[in-house]
């Protein structure tokens, strides 16, 4: 669900614009959303049957003032010849009316269930083996089925509200201690440099980076006037990002220049990657580089 070249602008926009009831979305609400600094989407819940796919998705944002909060999208393929609909809801227990209301059958929001009988009898064997529907108590009593489908519809809805996304609640840990860590030090940083081929050093950092906007072709004349380096270790986590273990660090690689300037490159490694592989990238400033790191988390 996280697309990693999506802001988060992006991502409320095509939510908003796609889902048919945004504009029942209180404006204050989206406003707020508006000054979303990150987010994080999982799949909440689905059912597949003959006659109907429903999806229930959690998209939570990290707002600026600390706090978080979710939209509840429902995907569901009512739409005219299986189109799929999309409705956002501010409420979890609105989004959960509305997916029970769209697993009744005969429901006017779901016509593609009663307008064709195979479809309503493949459904009504789905809902046969869940234990909800007795051919012998609807042939007695209609009126059974209506029971049967309420007492389906609340246990569906005691099924939904059980299930959440720790993955979600690691993310926003996760990006909350990367914001709070401490700003740079005004003072300059005591380095014990070491003579120790220092231009080949910085030749061997800047092409183990992976990042597109790694430090350029000035970056690395500049470091070939590099007499001596010092190496420190800023900043190291490990966390649980989605279920798996991902790790963060910050180096420095300062270096002393022929002239008695001094410069360094900021080098991220860490594996919050889809398979887990350790990943490099350099940066030529350090809030840059931090700012790389929150990135990573929220959109892996």
């Amino acid at each position: 669900m996280n697309d990693p070249y999506e802001t988060t602008e992006t991502h409320l926009e095509r939510l908003l614009g796609r889902a048919l009831n945004s504009f029942d979305l209180p404006d204050a609400l989206v406003d707020r959303l508006d000054r979303a600094l990150a987010h994080a989407s999982s799949l909440c819940s689905a059912h597949h049957s003959a006659g109907l796919h429903r999806e229930t998705y959690r998209h939570t944002y990290l707002l600026d003032d600390g706090s978080a909060f979710s939209l509840w999208e429902l995907v569901h393929n009512t739409g005219r010849d299986g189109a799929r609909l999309h409705e956002l809801y501010g409420d979890e227990s609105e989004a959960q009316l509305a997916a029970a209301r769209l697993c009744r059958p005969g429901s006017p929001e779901a016509p593609r269930l009663s307008s064709a009988g195979s479809d309503q009898r493949d459904d009504e064997a789905y809902w046969g083996e869940r234990g909800c529907l007795d051919d012998d108590l609807l042939e007695e009593d209609p009126r059974n089925r209506e029971t049967a489908m309420d007492d389906l519809a609340t246990d569906l809805l005691a099924e939904l509200e059980s299930e959440r996304t720790a993955e979600i609640d690691a993310h926003l840990a996760l990006i909350r201690g990367l914001r709070a860590l401490p700003a740079p030090a005004p003072a300059p940083r005591h380095r014990l440099y070491s003579p120790d081929n220092s231009p080949d050093h910085a030749r061997r950092v800047l092409r183990r980076a992976e990042n597109a906007d790694c430090p350029g072709e000035e970056t690395r004349l500049l470091l070939k006037t590099a007499f001596a380096h010092h190496i420190t270790q800023v900043f190291g986590r490990q966390c649980q990002v989605e279920g798996k273990d991902a790790g963060f660090m910050l180096y420095e690689h300062a270096f002393l220049l022929i002239d008695g300037t001094e410069t360094s490159l900021w080098e991220v490694e860490h594996t919050a990657t889809p398979d887990g592989r350790h990943m490099c990238e350099v940066y030529g400033a350090e809030q840059t580089a931090r700012e790389a790191m929150e990135l990573r988390a929220r959109v892996l």
